[in-house]
């Protein structure tokens, strides 16, 4: 059985790539998904779908997990996403027309995996942060 740890690798590895098959060579048929705004997905073709959506909008987009815990069949990673928005982003929510401008966002992902594919994730993400980098949000009240 594969280590969740290398399984949750190469899904990052292919999302880098920008690597469709990549990605559902370890993702199960019935995974689910689930990620803010209230976004539900159910089977590898809408999560596969969600990601690309998000590679294709920012064509230069990259992930970095700067922090990993494992335990068990589950695996928790903190990362970062950089990227030009240079496309539509099309989602559950709707589309955000291209702004052309350069994103760098926090998330944290906690992956399940059950028999070597990646089962459930459950992805969050700083909305506001988003949503004021790429020029929808005003500034950010001070705290």
């Amino acid at each position: 059985m594969a280590d969740p740890q290398e399984v949750a690798a190469r899904w990052m590895e292919a999302f880098n790539a920008h690597d469709p098959d990549g990605m559902r060579a370890v993702t199960a048929p019935d995974v689910t998904m689930t990620a803010p705004p209230e976004v539900t997905l159910k089977g590898e073709p809408e999560v596969t779908r969600y990601a690309m959506a998000w590679l294709d909008a920012f064509p230069d987009a990259t992930a970095t997990v700067h922090h990993e815990t494992a335990g068990g069949d589950t695996v928790v990673q903190e990362f970062t996403f950089q990227g030009t928005h240079g496309a539509t982003l099309s989602g559950p929510q709707g589309d955000i027309p291209a702004t052309n401008r350069r994103l760098n966002g926090r998330g944290a992902q906690a992956i399940e995996v059950r028999d070597g594919m990646i089962s459930e994730v459950r992805l969050y993400f700083d909305q506001v942060q988003l949503l004021t980098q790429l020029g929808l949000m005003g500034d950010q009240a001070p705290a």
